[in-house]
């Protein structure tokens, strides 16, 4: 285990947000960003099926072998967890660790506002977080169960593959399920978790059809549901939920969409203008019956321009977040034009 502690080590002491194993590279940190080799050893394919032998069990070995990868958590002593995942790559392996960050963030340290708190409050709705890989969703998922279960006596189911964050009883109660080894689907164990009397169920990822469905079923029968998806936008995320429906159900859910959603929090994450460090950009939607009947009434374009004139509601346009992030010399304006949404509008908003 002596090497694969020695680069773990690095990646917590370098504050990596992950950790590559290829054969014929040394091991490299990610780190703000961009790669940085840990030392020059270069790994070999004996090397790298070693350090996946000491970090797998049976289970996850027969899963490489039949399935060519494997996507699992594990805790490096008390120092941190890692997500791991483990795949076959040209006739050998290829390794990548992210470190899950121990430190539970408050909703100040990520940006958001007291009317997202608010809104954890809600005995019944569903709150999207989204974003790219890697853009932090997990993290504020994180802060908000952190949230409820210190502050409500409530039951918090979480389904994740595979789980990150360990999260402790205290005022409420917290039931974790990994999928592949306590549960055999996103979709089967919010299903199943209806029966566990939940007041709070959070989905890692919503990635199929089934998985939507339940969701949104859960979100209607009065539980508050979290979950997450891969967009960019609030608009972009409405249409992608009501897009993976059969045209035939299409209408239904546009209205059961409507209903149920409370908020969309859109976020990417940004390295700070100083080179150290990244900073989480929020577009945050909040639902009110002028966004309701946008979904209802097929006109999701409009969702952006409804951002511009909410911020009373708490809403925030992505690009406006960059721009105050700009003005007070956060982030750079390289940073900001590409990722702005809209390139001339954002102009007019830099100091």
């Amino acid at each position: 285990m002596a090497k694969i502690n020695e680069y773990l080590k690095a990646c917590i002491e370098e504050k990596a947000s992950d950790l590559h194993l290829a054969v014929g590279k040394p091991p490299v940190l990610r780190i703000d960003g961009n790669l940085k080799p840990i030392n020059d050893t270069i790994l070999k394919k004996e090397d790298l099926i070693e350090i996946a032998r000491e970090i797998t069990d049976e289970s996850k070995r027969k899963e490489i072998e039949d399935k060519g990868g494997c996507d699992f958590g594990f805790s490096f002593g008390n120092l941190a967890r890692f997500r791991a995942s483990i795949f076959k790559t040209k006739g050998t392996i290829g390794i990548c660790l992210r470190l899950i960050p121990s430190k539970l963030f408050t909703f100040q340290e990520l940006g958001l506002s007291d009317k997202i708190r608010q809104l954890l409050h809600s005995s019944r709705g569903l709150i999207l977080v989204t974003g790219p890989t890697g853009s932090g969703k997990t993290t504020t998922l994180a802060t908000m169960t952190d949230y409820i279960n210190s502050n409500m006596d409530a039951h918090i189911i979480t389904i994740e593959d595979p789980i990150e964050y360990y999260h402790e009883h205290k005022k409420g109660i917290v039931t974790q399920r990994e999928v592949g080894v306590d549960v055999p689907s996103f979709s089967e164990a919010i299903i199943k978790g209806l029966r566990s009397d939940p007041d709070v169920i959070l989905v890692g990822e919503m990635r199929d059809l089934q998985t939507i469905k339940a969701a949104l079923l859960a979100a209607e029968t009065g539980h508050l549901v979290f979950a997450t998806l891969h967009t960019i936008s609030a608009a972009q995320t409405v249409d992608r939920i009501i897009n993976s429906f059969p045209v035939e159900e299409q209408e239904e859910v546009r209205i059961q969409l409507s209903t149920v959603i409370l908020a969309v929090l859109s976020q990417q994450l940004l390295v700070r203008k100083s080179g150290k460090g990244r900073v989480a950009v929020f577009e945050i939607m909040v639902s009110t019956p002028s966004i309701q009947s946008l979904i209802r009434e097929r006109k999701t374009f409009r969702i952006t321009s409804e951002l511009q004139t909410g911020a009373k509601y708490g809403m925030r346009p992505f690009d406006v977040s960059l721009a105050e992030f700009y003005n007070k010399g956060i982030i750079s304006k390289e940073a900001v034009y590409e990722k702005a949404f809209d390139r001339e509008h954002i102009s007019s908003l830099l100091k």
